[in-house]
């Protein structure tokens, strides 16, 4: 490993610890010649989870942007962000457990989407809104009145 402070190519590892997660190794050295410590992680080269998108493009998986996504449709409504992390959890889940390492961004919104009728219905139809692109008042007013219907 090359020394950040001085470029030498030798350092010792002084303690190794697995991350909470336990996908990463992380490890703190020290140079041997300018004895400056440094921290170090190591983790599993992988292939990247990919979303298939409405257009057909394919992007890495973002979990922040799913997130980002929720965190808006839910501003100022009493969600927790605990709920909405479980709920990117199993996205996630989702994703990493699709046996092409893909999965369609419809079926990605149609969880949540699901997810959020069940925490709250004003954030449902604020990430409805912008999910499903409704162009005018009409394709709103539908929305509203399927979700006013009983189950």
């Amino acid at each position: 490993m090359i020394c950040p402070f001085c470029g030498h190519l030798e350092d010792r590892v002084i303690d190794s610890r697995e991350s909470r997660e336990g996908d990463s190794i992380r490890r703190r050295r020290q140079c041997v010649a300018c004895e400056k410590r440094f921290t170090t992680y190591e983790r599993i080269d992988e292939i990247p989870y990919m979303v298939i998108k409405k257009d057909g493009r394919r992007e890495k998986f973002d979990r922040q942007k799913v997130l980002g996504g929720l965190l808006r449709a839910c501003e100022k409504r009493p969600v927790s962000n605990g709920k909405l992390s479980e709920m990117v959890n199993r996205v996630e889940a989702l994703v990493t457990d699709s046996p092409d390492r893909e999965i369609a961004t419809t079926e990605i919104g149609e969880m949540l989407m699901d997810g959020l009728k069940g925490l709250d219905k004003i954030a449902y139809v604020r990430f409805a809104s912008v999910y499903r692109n409704f162009q005018d008042e009409q394709e709103f007013l539908k929305e509203l009145r399927d979700l006013s219907k009983p189950a």
